[in-house]
């Protein structure tokens, strides 16, 4: 269930079955477009619930808001095991998250926009987006999360209540998911992931703090500008790997098993 957009969102069951040959598994997505109020949320989780889920994941900016609060209510009445997606702002949640035995992925990276009519118009929206989504590819974040949603798919093929992940993904854990072997690289992607928390401070400043519209529209530009230098510099990390002939692959076999490669002419391996 996707709840307005995040860097993650649009790729989040995707990175379960890339090529789409997976015969273990099978996703569902509803959304509620950009708004995420109760009205959009409650919907979402009752038709999310009207395909009889194993298991739920939900992404939101901020989790702690009414409308994902509301819908990870409906979801735990219905006993299915919920995994939260979310950004920093929704730290101030995680003992609600976990007193309502809620699993949480936290990607502290993954930043807000600077929504202010004056600068964002649709082609910057995509444009940050897109920034988001190398930063957050190349760094391991996106990594990591997979991994995570693979152990609780995993313990659930077992026939077990699914092992649900409790990780704030900081800059360290990111970084060591992407399983860089040179260390200027694993260096440049920290920077980027880094960048791109900082990133989040400065719209939301933009957006929430400062009334001045002069103001506040230079600083959410200040903060797409950090976020264009963040994926550059996350671009810089790969292609040093690349140059290595060093690239970690983590494919998905047909059964779900995660292979393993890092030589480009090389097949993947359990």
């Amino acid at each position: 269930m996707k709840l307005g957009n995040i860097g993650t969102a649009p790729m989040i069951e995707f990175l379960l079955d890339e090529r789409a040959e997976r015969g273990d598994i099978s996703t569902r997505t509803v959304g509620s477009g950009s708004k995420i109020g109760p009205e959009e949320a409650e919907e979402c989780a009752k038709r999310l619930l009207d395909f009889g889920p194993q298991i739920a994941i939900v992404t939101s900016p901020n989790a702690s808001l009414p409308g994902p609060t509301g819908a990870r209510k409906l979801l735990a009445g219905s006993g299915v095991p919920t995994i939260v997606v979310s950004d920093s702002p929704a730290k101030k949640a995680l003992r609600q998250f976990e007193e309502g035995g809620f699993g949480y992925l936290i990607i502290e990276g993954d930043p807000m926009i600077g929504a202010r009519r004056e600068f964002l118009d649709p082609v910057e929206m995509a444009i940050f987006n897109s920034d988001a989504l190398k930063v957050l590819s190349i760094t391991g974040a996106l990594r990591l999360v997979a991994e995570e949603l693979d152990k609780a798919i995993v313990s659930l093929k077992g026939g077990e209540r699914p092992a649900l992940p409790r990780v704030v993904v900081d800059k360290e854990r990111a970084v060591e998911a992407a399983g860089f072997s040179n260390p200027y690289a694993r260096a440049k992607a920290m920077a980027a992931y880094e960048m791109c928390s900082r990133v989040a401070a400065m719209t939301t400043e933009a957006c929430f703090v400062v009334k001045e519209w002069e103001r506040y529209t230079a600083i959410a530009a200040a903060g797409h500008e950090m976020m264009r230098t963040a994926s550059k510099l996350a671009d810089e990390a790969r292609e040093i790997e690349k140059g290595g002939d060093d690239v970690l692959r983590t494919p998905h076999y047909d059964d779900g098993t995660v292979l393993q490669k890092r030589k480009l002419l090389e097949k993947p391996r359990r």
